[in-house]
Order: structure tokens, then sequence, then C-alpha cells
């Protein structure tokens, strides 16, 4: 259950109506800001991103980032219809561009809005190597976690205010503006380690669910990987994402799973 705003509560009681469950992996986090008021911002700021940017259109590489995206999108939407969830997605409006670029980058805001980056095609070298980047990045909207940092950022700026009065639009206007930053492409993907981990499980989940074989999100990792040398910047994708060895441990243990949603689609173990 989420709520708009700060209700009048006790710190415990408004803890525990802003608890929500992940319904993919069951990871618990506070999200005190409605989805729709996050989406409407995250609208204007892509909106900006996209003004300021040379948008692909009409190739196949931007048909590819189009059908992906889709993919994952009605995967999802048929699993959280079959959970009896599916006002979950209520406050996405899905949009997928791809841009020019030579950064190795993709995200996607809260909404659904999602942008890669031409310079991480060469990277993910095919269809399924691009559904390990979307389902990584929409697994992020998906799970809240814009909306887990703006609480997050809220409590620790506010405190015992939320507790006893409403925020303003204008104050979460602010954070929301602080965490995803026009531009700033890294800031975009300055998530918590736990947040990564488990976009990586969702993502394994959404790519067997939408009949993308999980076993190819290891080799993307490896690649992105073998980016990075000894005393130069990572790519930015990998700015603040979990150690090679943690993220290969994670996705060992979540592959037999992620490869029975793969075969219940059809794929082929």
């Amino acid at each position: 259950m989420k709520i708009r705003n700060i209700l009048t509560l006790s710190g415990a009681s408004l803890l525990l109506l802003a608890c929500t469950t992940n319904p993919i992996t069951g990871r618990k986090s506070v999200q005190i800001v409605g989805d729709q008021e996050i989406a409407s911002m995250a609208v204007q700021q892509y909106q900006e991103v996209l003004s300021k940017s040379k948008v692909i259109k009409g190739t196949t590489a931007a048909k590819q980032v189009q059908n992906v995206g889709l993919r994952l999108q009605n995967a999802a939407r048929n699993y959280y219809s079959a959970i009896g969830r599916l006002e979950d997605l209520s406050a996405f409006k899905w949009e997928y561009n791809l841009i020019q670029d030579a950064s190795a980058n993709a995200w996607c805001m809260p909404g659904g809005k999602v942008a890669v980056y031409s310079g991480i095609l060469p990277i993910t070298q095919s269809e399924n190597g691009l559904a390990v980047v979307l389902g990584h990045e929409i697994s992020h909207a998906l799970a809240g976690h814009g909306n887990e940092r703006i609480s997050q950022g809220m409590l620790a700026q506010y405190g015992g205010q939320i507790l006893g009065s409403t925020i303003s639009n204008g104050q979460i206007a602010q954070i929301f503006g602080s965490l995803y930053p026009v531009g700033a492409q890294v800031a975009l993907l300055q998530y918590g380690r736990k947040q990564e981990l488990e976009a990586d499980q969702m993502g394994l989940y959404l790519m067997g669910m939408a009949g993308y074989d999980p076993r190819g999100a290891e080799p993307f990792w490896s690649r992105m990987e073998s980016m990075t040398t000894s005393g130069n910047r990572p790519p930015e994708f990998l700015s603040t994402h979990p150690s090679p060895e943690n993220r290969r441990s994670e996705i060992a243990k979540n592959l037999p799973k992620a490869l029975e949603y793969y075969k219940s689609a059809g794929g082929k173990i």
C-alpha cells in the first residue's frame, strides 16, 4: 500500500502504511510518495532530456529497442495481472527511445520512461543482450526504486516534520530534482547496492517471462566489465553497480528460477 502525501500518524504507523512488498522478489521497502506524482515529475525530466538529445528513429536498432521494451513490458503486465496487482502499474506510461550518444548507458525513469544510448549497443551485441540491459533498468522502475530513494531523502531531510504535517509538492519536487538532475547521466543510475542487485534479479526473471534467455546475462556483464581496465573510469552503466564477483554470484543463484520462467515462455533449456 502506498500513500500520496504524508499523513498525521505516528512514525510506526506511517512506515507500516508506506511499506511496499515487491511482488517478484518479496523485498520490502518504504515508499511514502504516490507513484502518479513521481511519474508526472519524471515525464517533465524525460522530455527535457529528449529535447536536448539526438533521438534515433526508424532504424533497425531503434526498432529493436522498441521491440525488446514492449516484450518486457507485456511480460511484466501479464505477471502483475496474474497475481492481482495490475493496479501497481497504473502510473506507467511506457516510452522507449534510442539516443545517439557514445556513452555505454541506459536508464528507466519512474513511470516507464526509457532511454538507451547507442554506445551500449556494441556491448549488448544482440536482442537478447539488450534484454539484459532493459530488463535491469525497467526493474528499477517496477520495484519503485525511485520512490524509495525519494522517500529516504524526505525522511533524512524533514525527519519529524513528516510525522505531523504534509510535505508540499514543491519539497517533493526539490528532492526529485536532486536525485534525477537533467543531463547528469550518472545521477540517473545512483541506486543503492541492494536496489541494483534486486534489479538484476528482477531483470533475469522478466527476461525469462518475455522469452529471452537469461543465460545471456553473465556474458553481457562480463563484456561490460571488460571495458574497465586498471586506472580507467568505469562505464557510466557500472558507476554504482555491485562488484563483478558479487553480481556473478547473485546471477548464478537466481538463474534456475529465471530459467523456469524462460521454459514456461517456450524457451529451450
